[in-house]
């Protein structure tokens, strides 16, 4: 290998035929995730990215069909996983399998920045040899939830194990349940949403739902009203299928979309009233839950040894309960 690719980070995009317009800077930062937009334009500056073989400025804006490849300067080794003494919380551990309350604000897995402190950094460092079925990054892991979503994850210990609950997460053969917070009052007490996602024609770090399904995965979320609370209804949900942000682009593509969830319109308010002291109480809310209001709260599976029915239920993290109290008690004002 030369010295140029091991200094180097190399890629390569197609424009989808839905692409606006946008700066090849924005643009790349879509796609490559968690990248520094000062050192995209570096690489610009520095005729490392070309549109159709052509060098460009950042400000080049890409089209329909453009072929964007990029060299990255400086990206962290692949592969190079660094074992990091972080606490990671426990609730069950045999010789199989762990079950993990991840918090919310933890990345689950090493990527393009960031390549330290995430829950594989806190694995590697507290147990041995999980296995990593050729993808050294992601020892242990069978699925993954978001950074900002807190909640269940389970971790394989072993070859079989993975293999095995890997399966019964592609064959839908386990009942997770989530709890989310989301703008509005529903107006059933319980349904189903079902509609393709796949990534966003306009900004690849979001997904879309496609109802037509002309792109993306078929995806199935089941939700029950569990409490409502005025501007905002607390939901439990089922996922019938595991796609990418399922839940936020769903209640997204309802009209719902999840309390202080930035990347999907949730961040702002959406119902309620005017007045000054509301829009008081609504950013406080903001600040006490400082992210999407999204909790992996139950998981039930037959462990892959044993044959045992294994059901794990997690307590709702302090950021989101003390949000539900807060509503909780505006709803009881409101009435």
């Amino acid at each position: 290998m030369s010295e140029k690719s091991e200094l180097f980070q190399h890629y390569k995009f197609v424009a989808d035929k839905g692409q606006e317009p946008l700066r090849v800077d924005k643009f790349l930062m879509n796609f490559i995730e968690n990248a520094s937009r000062s050192k995209i334009q570096q690489s610009a500056k520095d005729g490392y990215i070309h549109v159709n073989g052509t060098p460009v400025k950042p400000n080049y804006k890409v089209k329909s069909g453009d072929v964007v490849t990029v060299e990255y300067r400086n990206p962290p080794r692949e592969h190079e996983l660094i074992p990091q003494d972080i606490p990671i919380n426990i609730m069950y551990e045999d010789e199989d399998i762990l079950i993990v309350n991840k918090e919310a604000g933890m990345v689950v897995h090493p990527g393009f920045g960031n390549w330290e402190g995430t829950l594989v950094n806190a694995l590697a460092f507290h147990f041995n040899n999980l296995p990593n079925m050729g993808d050294e990054t992601r020892p242990g892991l069978v699925h993954r939830i978001d950074k900002n979503t807190s909640g269940i994850l389970v971790i394989a210990k072993n070859e079989k194990s993975m293999t095995i609950m890997g399966d019964k997460f592609a064959n839908r053969d386990l009942k997770r349940k989530y709890l989310a917070l989301v703008w509005g009052d529903m107006k059933e007490d319980e349904g189903i949403i079902n509609g393709h996602i796949g990534r966003s024609l306009k900004n690849r770090k979001v997904m879309d739902v496609f109802p037509d399904g002309e792109f993306g995965k078929n995806a199935v979320t089941h939700w029950k009203v569990i409490e409502r609370l005025g501007y905002t209804t607390l939901v439990e949900c089922k996922l019938e299928t595991g796609r990418t942000h399922q839940i936020r682009a769903h209640f997204k593509y309802i009209g719902h979309p999840l309390f202080n969830d930035e990347e999907y319109g949730g961040a702002k308010i959406l119902k309620g009233t005017t007045f000054t002291k509301y829009k008081q109480f609504v950013q406080n809310c903001f600040k006490t839950c400082p992210r999407q209001a999204l909790h992996a709260k139950s998981l039930e599976f037959t462990h892959p040894t044993t044959k045992e029915e294994m059901k794990f239920d997690s307590d709702v993290p302090k950021d989101f309960s003390e949000l539900i109290a807060k509503w909780r008690k505006y709803a009881i004002h409101k009435m």
